[in-house]
């Protein structure tokens, strides 16, 4: 069984907005630190941004005042909205979650594609 699936991935223009959803167990959003990496074709895995426990944020340069990172304890799921996306974008995006306790997870991933 999958511990994080993510959801909410697609085409978009350049300019466009795109939700990624993550969702896993009440065990596991609560107890670790909750990120969003990004793969692009030929390129290094990256870590776009993270959400610690205490809702400490912090972003990718290249994605800083365009995406948001959230989670809500309540429903079990972590979201990236993301606005005025770029072509340079376009990745595969994961969910990932860190606990010292539990170990690390990693979704399966979502494509977004930033194309006109």
């Amino acid at each position: 069984q999958a511990q994080l699936v993510e959801s909410g991935g697609g085409l978009v223009q350049p300019g466009g907005s795109l939700r990624l959803s993550c969702a896993t167990s009440g065990s596991i959003i609560s107890d670790s630190i909750m990120a969003w990496y990004r793969q692009a074709p030929g390129k290094r895995r990256e870590l776009v941004a993270y959400i610690n426990t205490r809702g400490e944020t912090n972003y990718l340069d290249s994605v800083k005042g365009r995406f948001t990172i959230s989670r809500d304890n309540a429903k079990n799921t972590v979201n990236l909205e993301m606005n005025s996306l770029k072509p340079e974008d376009t990745a595969v995006y994961y969910c990932n979650a860190e606990s010292l306790r539990l170990g690390e997870f990693r979704g399966q991933g979502t494509q977004v594609i930033v194309s006109s």
